[in-house]
C-alpha cells in the first residue's frame, strides 16, 4: 500500500506545518531542517537579526553527561548479561528489552536527535552479543548470525542494485515518457492513478522496487505511496518476498493464489484511496508542476536508459526462474548491463560524468541502506533465539480460528518483519495439516504482504519509502495507519466473503478457454 503514504505526503508538503509550533515540540533546528535550510551549524538556520536572539538563548547541548548516561546504561546491562550459563529466560527478556528500547529510538527519532541507522545498527549489534552470550556455544551462535547475514545480504545487495538502476535511469530523465502520459495535476485523480499504477507494477516487480521507482515519478509529477505496493505484490507470488517464500515451499500456486487474492488485493487499496480522497489533503487545488517537468530534458540516448533500466527490473523474476538463483543475482545483472551501456553510449563525453554509475552510486541513499541492514539483523537476531516462534505458538494456542491466526500475523508483521512471521507459520503448520492453496495460506500471504503497511517500519517498501522521502514514524501514523487498517480489514472481509460464495475462477492454465482450444 506504498502510493498512499507517498501521495500524501507529496500533495501537500506544507500541511503539517498548519498547526502552533507548540504543537510540534520538535527543535528549533529540526523545523528548519524540514524546510531545507540545515546547515552544519545552528546558528546559519536563520537571518543574521534572528541569528543574534537566537545565539542569546541556545544553550550547549550537555554532550557529556549524555555520553555518561548512555556508558553506565551500557555497563549495566553487559555487567547482568555476562553472568555465567545466561539462561534463556533472561536472554530472552534482555532481547525483548533491548529490541523495544531500539524500536523506541527509532520512532522517537526526532525528539531524541539520535538518527535512526545508527540507532539500528546499534540495536542489531547489542541483540546479537546477547544471542552469543545466551546461546549454547559460542560456534553456534556464529552460525545464526552467519545465516542471518546471508539472507539479509541478499536483500541489501537488491536494495541497492535497484536504487542504482533507479538512480540512472532519474538522471538520464527516463521517467518523463511515463510521467508526460500523466497529464492531470489534481490531487484526487493524481491520487487514484498512481495508487493503481503502483499497484499493478507491483504484481510484475517486487514492492521494495516498485517503491523506489514510484517515489523516483511522483518526485517529478507533484512539486515537494507505501500501502499500494504491499497491496499489489501481495496477489502475485512474484510481487512480494512472503508470497515467494509460500510459491517456493510449494503453500500456494500460481492460478489459484491470483484468483483468491486479486479481489481482496483491490479492495485493501481503493477503500484507503476513497477514504483518502475525502480529506483536505487531495482536494485542494490543482498542482502547477508542468513548468517544472517541461524545463527537463531527457539526457542523451535517455529512451535507450530507461528500456534498459526498466526491463532489467523486470527481468528479475525472469532470471529467478530461468536459473533458480536468488533475485539479487538478477538484479546485479541488470545493473552490470546498465553499467557497460552508460559506459559505452557516454564513452568520451568527460562532461555527462554525473550520468554514469559511479557518481550514480554517489547519489543513492546508503543512510537508509543501513538502516535496513540493522533492523533485518535485529530481527534475525529475535529469530535466532527462538522469540518469533515462542510467538508463533502462543498465537497457535490461544487463537484456534485459521482467519484470527492470519490476521493477527499480519498486525504482528506491522511491527515486526513478515518474512521470519512467516518463516515462523510454515515450520509451524504442515502441508498435512493444511494443504496447499488452502484458505489458510492464502490468507497468511495476504495478511502478512499488507499488514505491513499500518506502520510505515513494517515493510522493506516502506523502510525504503522512510528513507527516501525522511518521513518519520509518527506522520506516517497520524496521517496513513488509519487508512491502511480500513483497507486491510476490508481486504480479509472480501476474501472470506468471495471464499464462501465459491465462485467458480479458472485455477490452471487448461480451464481458461482460449488457452486450453475450446
Amino acid at each position: 500500500m506504498a502510493s498512499l503514504s507517498i501521495g500524501l505526503h507529496h500533495l501537500n508538503p506544507f500541511n503539517q506545518f498548519k498547526k502552533p509550533l507548540s504543537d510540534f515540540h520538535l527543535p528549533f533546528i529540526y523545523l528548519h531542517f524540514l524546510l531545507g535550510l540545515v546547515s552544519l551549524s545552528p546558528l546559519r538556520l536563520v537571518d543574521e537579526t534572528s541569528s543574534q536572539d537566537f545565539a542569546a538563548t541556545y544553550q550547549p547541548k550537555t554532550d557529556l553527561l549524555k555520553a555518561l548516561a548512555v556508558f553506565a546504561a551500557a555497563a549495566t546491562g553487559l555487567q547482568q548479561l555476562t553472568i555465567p550459563g545466561l539462561q534463556p529466560i533472561r536472554q530472552d527478556l534482555a532481547m525483548a528489552l533491548l529490541f523495544g528500547i531500539g524500536y523506541a529510538g527509532i520512532i522517537f527519532e526526532e525528539s531524541l536527535a539520535f538518527n535512526k541507522s545508527g540507532v539500528g545498527l546499534l540495536m542489531a549489534v547489542s541483540l546479537w552479543i546477547v544471542r552469543s552470550i545466551g546461546a549454547p556455544s559460542t560456534e553456534i551462535a556464529v552460525s545464526e548470525l552467519t545465516h542471518a547475514s546471508a539472507e539479509v545480504s541478499e536483500i541489501v545487495f537488491f536494495l541497492l542494485g535497484a536504487m542504482t538502476i533507479v538512480e540512472i535511469v532519474d538522471a538520464h530523465q527516463g521517467f518523463k515518457l511515463v510521467t508526460d502520459n500523466i497529464t492531470t495535476r489534481k490531487p484526487k485523480t493524481l491520487l487514484w492513478v498512481v495508487g493503481f499504477v503502483t499497484f499493478f507494477l507491483s504484481s510484475i516487480l517486487d514492492n521494495l522496487t516498485s517503491t523506489i521507482v514510484m517515489v523516483s515519478l511522483l518526485r517529478k509529477l507533484v512539486p515537494h505511496q507505501n500501502t499500494a505496493a504491499n497491496s499489489g505484490g501481495a496477489w502475485t507470488p512474484i510481487g512480494d518476498v512472503t508470497t515467494t517464500m509460500l510459491w517456493i515451499h510449494g503453500q500456494i500456486s500460481t492460478l489459484p493464489t491470483m484468483k483468491g487474492l486479486l479481489v481482496p488485493s483491490v479492495v485493501s487499496l481503493a477503500i484507503p484511496l476513497a477514504l483518502m480522497s475525502l480529506t483536505s489533503e487531495v482536494n485542494g487545488k490543482e498542482q502547477e508542476s508542468p513548468n517544472v517537468l517541461a524545463s527537463e530534458r531527457m539526457a542523451p540516448r535517455g529512451q535507450l536508459v530507461f528500456s534498459v533500466g526498466f526491463g532489467a527490473l523486470i527481468f528479475v523474476p525472469v532470471f529467478k526462474a530461468l536459473t533458480g538463483l536468488p533475485p539479487y543475482m538478477g538484479m546485479l545483472l541488470g545493473l552490470g548491463v546498465l553499467w557497460i551501456v552508460t559506459d559505452a553510449i557516454h564513452y568520451g563525453e568527460s562532461e555527462r560524468q554525473k550520468l554514469k554509475v559511479p557518481q550514480a552510486l554517489s547519489r543513492i541513499d546508503t543512510q537508509g541502506v543501513l538502516f535496513f541492514l540493522g533492523i533485518l539483523l535485529s530481527v534475525s537476531s529475535l529469530e535466532a533465539a527462538g522469540i518469533l516462534r515462542e510467538l508463533a505458538n502462543y498465537l497457535d494456542a490461544h487463537i484456534p480460528n485459521v482467519e484470527l491466526v492470519a490476521t493477527a500475523i499480519g498486525l504482528v508483521s506491522a511491527i515486526i518483519d513478515n518474512v521470519p512471521l512467516v518463516a515462523a507459520a510454515m515450520g509451524m503448520y504442515d502441508l498435512t495439516s493444511f494443504p496447499q492453496d488452502s484458505e489458510f495460506w492464502q490468507l497468511v500471504a495476504y495478511c502478512a504482504g499488507t499488514g505491513g503497511s499500518l506502520l510505515v517500519i513494517g515493510s522493506a517498501a516502506g523502510v525504503a519509502y522512510m528513507g527516501m522521502e525522511k518521513v518519520d514514524f509518527f506522520w506516517y501514523f497520524r496521517k496513513v495507519s488509519g487508512f491502511a487498517f480500513a483497507g486491510y480489514a476490508a481486504g480479509i472481509a472480501a476474501y472470506i466473503a468471495v471464499h464462501n460464495l465459491n465462485v467458480s475462477l479458472p485455477t490452471t492454465l487448461a480451464e481458461i478457454p482460449f488457452l486450453s482450444g475450446s
